[in-house]
């Protein structure tokens, strides 16, 4: 929900009065609307969340691990998107919002850190502070917008924060399988109430008009979570091959997951990336275009996580004797990536170049082969996968003007 609650709060913009309590807090229109140094200092915290799940991926690497490792993503996920949405409303040089924000950064600094056991004995503690961290957001901003028309969908999200409360306690408190259900469903409402417009007994569904979407700031929050991703990939790739010896098949193991790395970055920014902010100025309901845009990015990250761990496991055995769960992930990972870009390029352009379920079908062709064959060449087989959609989006590029979004729902 990154600045999908950039409310027109303004007296003027919404023809009633702010409290001078919010009138001190929101950012007014005329203000920068860049991401500052408190959100970059924030997004810190996410660097420590995905190299704690793709460590625990890889150490649990199988079904029930890789489902574990998605409910904890879910969750991050909904911290970050949040938290970006209250500082799009919010002044960040003020000294409330500024504490707001740091003491949700110490939470998500508590989730990231018991995130090895989140499904063994420190389950409560991260059940509570991911609790505390977005029930006590939602509490602030009521209070804080007390008697403004913008309370109400704050008021929303508290409601459906408390309903979700209700699985992650109990889930906290069962073990096993019970726990994973419940933490499922938890992240299952948490991941829907967005979609649904919060839609709570006497309030209604959140209108279009409180969910004052502006491109700008959206677009760089949005490149900047994906830019701390990738770092993740460099992390991992570094710190494996620093221990993992440099011999000559570890450093070709390095160059394909630095090729990986760098491919990844330019599928993403090509068009669709670059062209973020403008599409949501261009659509007749932002919307339409913000709301695949929160989805599709956390698909992109738990691809990008996936491809980490593939990595960390060819830069360590680049030649060993394939294993399926080895195999799935170093190409499962770009799949996932091409899957989630797909949607955004859907919501920015209305379509889909043909390039992108292409590629998902070689990755798909090629994995039987791949299971007989050591890492480092299923890890070429994803890169050169990639490589040719990158070709295939310049060519495209050269032979055609630059193209202009055309968000699905046409111009506004």
């Amino acid at each position: 929900m990154v600045r999908l609650f950039q409310y027109q709060g303004v007296a003027g913009r919404t023809g009633k009065p702010m409290t001078s309590r919010a009138a001190g807090l929101i950012r007014e229109p005329r203000d920068p609307q860049r991401a500052t140094f408190l959100e970059l200092f924030f997004d810190l915290v996410f660097v420590l969340a995905l190299a704690q799940l793709s460590r625990g991926l890889i150490q649990h690497l199988s079904w029930s691990g890789a489902f574990q490792t998605l409910v904890l993503l879910m969750a991050f996920w909904w911290v970050w998107a949040h938290m970006a949405g209250l500082t799009d409303i919010f002044d960040p040089q003020r000294p409330q919002v500024q504490l707001l924000v740091t003491a949700s950064m110490l939470g998500g600094l508590v989730l990231a850190a018991v995130t090895p056991e989140a499904f063994g004995r420190r389950g409560l503690v991260f059940a509570g502070a991911y609790l505390a961290i977005q029930l006590g957001r939602c509490v602030f901003v009521v209070l804080v917008l007390r008697g403004h028309e913008a309370q109400r969908l704050f008021l929303r999200q508290l409601l459906w924060f408390s309903v979700s409360a209700l699985p992650w306690i109990a889930g906290a408190l069962a073990q096993g399988s019970a726990r994973a259900a419940l933490w499922t469903l938890a992240v299952v409402v948490d991941s829907t109430a967005l979609g649904l417009r919060y839609p709570a007994p006497g309030l209604g569904r959140a209108s279009s008009s409180e969910f004052a979407i502006s491109g700008g700031h959206l677009a760089e929050r949005y490149r900047q979570i994906f830019i701390i991703a990738l770092g993740e990939l460099i992390l991992v790739a570094g710190l494996a091959f620093s221990g993992s010896g440099l011999g000559a098949d570890r450093s070709a193991a390095l160059v394909v997951s630095f090729a990986t790395t760098v491919l990844l970055w330019r599928i993403y920014i090509f068009r669709a990336g670059e062209l973020l902010g403008t599409a949501i100025g261009a659509a007749r309901d932002p919307l339409r275009v913000g709301l695949p845009m929160v989805y599709s990015h956390v698909v992109m990250v738990a691809g990008i996580v996936v491809t980490a761990v593939g990595q960390e496991l060819v830069i360590a055995h680049p030649l060993a004797h394939a294993r399926s769960a080895w195999t799935a992930v170093i190409l499962g990972g770009p799949a996932l990536f091409l899957a989630g870009r797909a949607i955004f390029e859907y919501a920015t352009f209305a379509r889909v170049s043909r390039d992108r379920p292409i590629g998902l079908l070689l990755l798909a062709a090629v994995t039987p082969v791949m299971l007989h064959l050591p890492p480092l060449l299923a890890a070429t087989a994803a890169t050169a996968v990639l490589a040719a959609i990158a070709i295939a989006d310049a060519s495209r590029a050269r032979r055609h003007p630059p193209e202009l979004p055309s968000p699905p729902g046409g111009p506004p």
